[in-house]
């Protein structure tokens, strides 16, 4: 999800999201903070990742999906670079 659009993203569990599942994300040019939320519980993020993306210059911040809404809407009100990757939840 970014603040102009919202693109399918077909990750459904924590453990499949990987760089090459961010990488629209990733390219980007404009996105500075890439916000995961990894469904309804917290799980830790997959081995490597965060590395991963700071490597491309964007910064990983991970959360429940709930919060990870939340806090996408408060980024997009002040005005960051930020994009979300959201696995859905029921």
């Amino acid at each position: 999800m970014f603040a102009e659009r919202t693109v399918a993203w077909p990750v459904g569990e924590a453990a499949d999201i990987t760089l090459e599942s961010l990488a629209e994300a990733v390219a980007a040019s404009y996105v500075d903070i890439l916000i995961i939320g990894c469904g309804a519980a917290f799980e830790p993020p997959p081995k490597g990742l965060r590395g991963g993306l700071k490597g491309e210059g964007v910064a990983l911040e991970w959360m429940n999906t709930g919060a990870a809404c939340r806090t996408f809407n408060v980024l997009l009100a002040e005005d960051r670079a930020a994009a979300a990757a959201l696995i859905a939840v029921e």
